[in-house]
């Protein structure tokens, strides 16, 4: 009778853990021993996207690797999207007793960097922002408002109906303005490619959604951003980042020269350079 009850337990334990895992709107690795760096990609990327950083900051670091659900070979979840992840950060960083790691995000990473920082309970040692914005959507949309952003538009359906040779030829001319490095614009195409399409387009629509242009002003964690200048050009920006920027109190700028999107690859030694003397 004990060893049936003891085998129901273990069943149920097994079970109940892969329910949690199949929840988690993310997957985590984890490199390294020391203080506690946690590395959010942007969108599509998987956690490759930091290989070489990883390299480096593993040495002496703890460094907590996110894909996020429904990129890379994680499996998608149920929407919204973007909120979940977020949720699901928060949980994990609150359950491993993260408060005071380091945040380091790309693109959309970045963002949700920010928004980790904006909640009052959290208190991180540092946010390096690279190459985000608290707001996409405003930089994007004319006459801004997040409540007008909508899953059901004719600009998403016709990404959902889109055959994969044209998605293809689309996620191509994209990664051209992402990186100036050529020999990894296959990687960013793959990614994209890989990516689950309900996930693509409605976690986007989350992203344009999201406004925390205000919820700024909460944030009490200093704040490194790397901003890329091409194409559009230093001066244009750095425009750019002081006007979304203007409610964050206290924030470092530096501006990465002959560098697109994709930053560490472009300019991989300028950027390792200023994540290390950030860390400091």
């Amino acid at each position: 009778m004990k060893t049936i009850q003891n085998l129901s337990i273990l069943v149920f334990l097994i079970f109940s853990n892969i329910l949690i895992s199949q929840e988690r709107p993310f997957d985590v690795k984890v490199v390294g021993t020391g203080d506690p760096i946690l590395l959010f990609p942007g969108f599509t990327c998987t956690d490759t996207v930091w290989e070489d950083t990883v390299a480096e900051l593993s040495k002496n670091n703890e460094c907590h690797l996110f894909t996020l659900a429904g990129f890379g070979e994680v499996e998608p979840i149920e929407g919204p999207w973007l909120p979940k992840v977020m949720e699901g950060i928060s949980e994990y960083i609150d359950t491993n007793k993260l408060e005071n790691a380091t945040l380091i995000g790309h693109s959309l990473g970045g963002t949700l960097g920010l928004w980790l920082a904006t909640e009052e309970n959290k208190n991180f040692k540092k946010v390096i922002v690279v190459d985000a914005l608290p707001s996409i959507g405003a930089l994007m949309i004319p006459n801004f408002k997040s409540e007008n952003v909508v899953y059901d538009n004719s600009y998403n359906e016709q990404l959902l109906a889109m055959g994969e040779s044209d998605f293809k030829a689309m996620a191509e001319q994209m990664a051209k303005g992402m990186t100036m490095n050529a020999e990894k614009r296959p990687q960013l195409v793959n990614w994209m490619m890989q990516a689950d399409r309900k996930t693509y387009v409605y976690g986007y629509t989350d992203l344009l959604k999201l406004d925390l242009r205000e919820d700024l002003a909460r944030i009490k964690t200093p704040v490194v951003i790397l901003a890329a200048t091409l194409p559009y050009g230093r001066d244009m920006v750095k425009s750019t980042y002081e006007i979304q920027y203007k409610n964050l109190s206290n924030y470092q700028i530096e501006y990465a020269d002959d560098a697109a999107h994709f930053i560490m690859y472009d300019n991989p030694e300028w950027f390792m350079e200023k994540v290390l003397e950030s860390l400091k």
